[in-house]
């Protein structure tokens, strides 16, 4: 018998599901925040369903700033764009 499979919320839409359908943005101790395709490395982790309109809400209410504590820059939503795979706008 399997345990449970954890649930996360998505940042950007607010819907909750499974840990693995969602994309874990990664804040380290230095404050660099990046995509973590892996879901394993060390920081304050974030997550978003891997959905450009999602990207795009998450932008806009600058939910990313508030869960990090800290700016983030352009280039991190252009990583999180490559990952989720299209571009926004």
């Amino acid at each position: 018998m399997r345990g449970k499979i954890p649930q996360r919320s998505c940042i950007g839409c607010g819907s909750i599901k499974d840990k693995s359908a969602l994309l874990r943005i990664v804040c380290s101790k230095e404050g660099v925040v990046e995509p973590d395709e892996s879901g394993k490395k060390s920081g304050r982790g974030a997550y978003i369903c891997r959905d450009l309109n999602c990207l795009k809400e998450a932008k806009k209410k600058k939910s990313f700033n508030k869960a990090f504590k800290i700016n983030v820059s352009e280039e991190v939503y252009v990583k999180i764009e490559e990952c989720i795979g299209g571009t926004a706008e």
